[in-house]
């Protein structure tokens, strides 16, 4: 292993807090392996840049020799982590927690070295517990203690249910570092109550405590919430390589630097300097996004996978050239005249999957964002001659979205 002050280096790039730092110190010095714990709940089957942030971080511990172990939170999945939350999450049925850990570990492993990873699922402990065992670990607790933490108290104040369950998330995830013996668990910044109720719990069982280590929460594509589906602002781990490509593409050039840091597989020194070139105004945005761009697409679709997707989004963005990979359509079975002759051109666009319905595709023509053999289509443009639809012809919506007729 490196010397502690090395992987300290490592360690700390990017963190927002080691709670405590000193004690990580020590268990470093003892030059063993330390268990790094990072659990996460399957409520939902896809995982986006965000949610690999953490899984970044667990793979700098592995490859500076350390194990990983990764709890699928198919227990307190069912619970559903209050964190951040300002209302009760619906429940997920046992099912859809199953058919959602599935892809989690899938997506995971594209990250995290498998050799050092020890996936484990918290529902084959926390689902037997008896009430006994259930009631000794509440009584670790107290309700005061739990209404510090903030997501709590503001709801708490504001008058806002909280449900009596919820109280015993972080108990529950303390009671995972125990079964496990973390030494050190990680988690976005947002997850820090949980990652401490972790160490007390550790230490009222008489063990030596875990060191909470949290993650600063990527702020999305567009610059200023935090990544997530809901806001449409999201990078997802199975985005195909060109999608993945011009998303990142776009994001504002200040958070560059954020990306390198959190995302990509770059040294921590090369991501010194690029961070000291932007400090300094001497950056090449555009260039920087195009590295980035590649670096990432190659963590999750292979070498070779960025170069192929920068030489498609450069052949459709900076040459205005249709991509070889359009969806195909055979003219007889989408296009279809209606009593006056002509073809309803919002019904073609959700037929080709170009838009999510007839009425969302009608304000995307009235917008201006449509494109036929690329021309633009005016807007109310509504019902169009047959004679455009042919083999060959291509339709457009925005930059990324394309159909050709066959």
């Amino acid at each position: 292993m490196l010397p502690v002050d090395e992987q300290l280096i490592v360690i700390t790039s990017g963190t927002m807090q080691i709670v405590p730092l000193d004690e990580l110190k020590k268990k470093l010095e003892k030059g063993e392996p330390l268990n790094i714990k990072l659990g996460v709940d399957p409520t939902s089957p896809d995982l986006h840049l965000g949610h690999a942030v953490p899984l970044r971080k667990m793979r700098q511990f592995q490859d500076l020799g350390h194990q990983v172990t990764l709890i699928i939170g198919n227990g307190t999945a069912l619970i559903g982590d209050p964190s951040g939350r300002d209302s009760t999450r619906p429940p997920l049925t046992e099912e859809q927690v199953e058919a959602n850990a599935k892809t989690y570990v899938e997506q995971a492993v594209k990250v995290l070295d498998p050799q050092k990873t020890t996936i484990v699922h918290n529902g084959d402990w926390l689902k037997p517990l008896d009430l006994q065992k259930m009631l000794h670990l509440m009584a670790q607790f107290n309700v005061a203690r739990i209404l510090e933490r903030e997501d709590f108290h503001n709801r708490y104040v504001g008058q806002q249910s909280i449900a009596l369950h919820e109280f015993i998330y972080p108990v529950l995830q303390a009671y995972d570092s125990v079964v496990i013996d973390a030494d050190v668990e990680m988690g976005g910044n947002d997850q820090i109550f949980n990652l401490l109720a972790g160490r007390d719990l550790m230490r009222a069982e008489g063990m030596e405590p875990q060191v909470a280590l949290t993650m600063p929460l990527l702020v999305g594509l567009d610059g200023h919430k935090k990544m997530s589906k809901s806001y449409g602002n999201y990078v997802g781990l199975t985005d195909a390589p060109n999608d993945m490509y011009g998303k990142l593409m776009s994001i504002a050039d200040e958070i560059v630097p954020m990306y390198f840091r959190l995302c990509s597989t770059l040294s921590i020194e090369e991501i010194d300097a690029i961070e000291a070139e932007f400090k300094a105004g001497k950056a090449d945005p555009y260039a920087r996004k195009r590295e980035l761009a590649r670096n990432i697409v190659d963590l999750y679709h292979g070498e070779g996978a960025g170069d192929a997707a920068q030489a498609a989004f450069d052949a459709q963005f900076k040459r205005a050239e249709i991509p070889d990979d359009v969806p195909e359509f055979a003219v007889a079975d989408v296009v279809v005249t209606n009593d006056q002759g002509l073809v309803y051109l919002a019904k073609l666009m959700a037929d080709l999957k170009l838009a999510a319905s007839v009425g969302e595709a009608r304000r995307f023509i009235d917008g201006g964002g449509v494109k036929i053999n690329g021309e633009a289509v005016a807007a109310k443009s509504y019902n169009m001659a047959p004679e455009l639809f042919v083999a060959g012809t291509v339709i457009q919506h925005g930059k990324r979205k394309f159909a050709r007729l066959v």
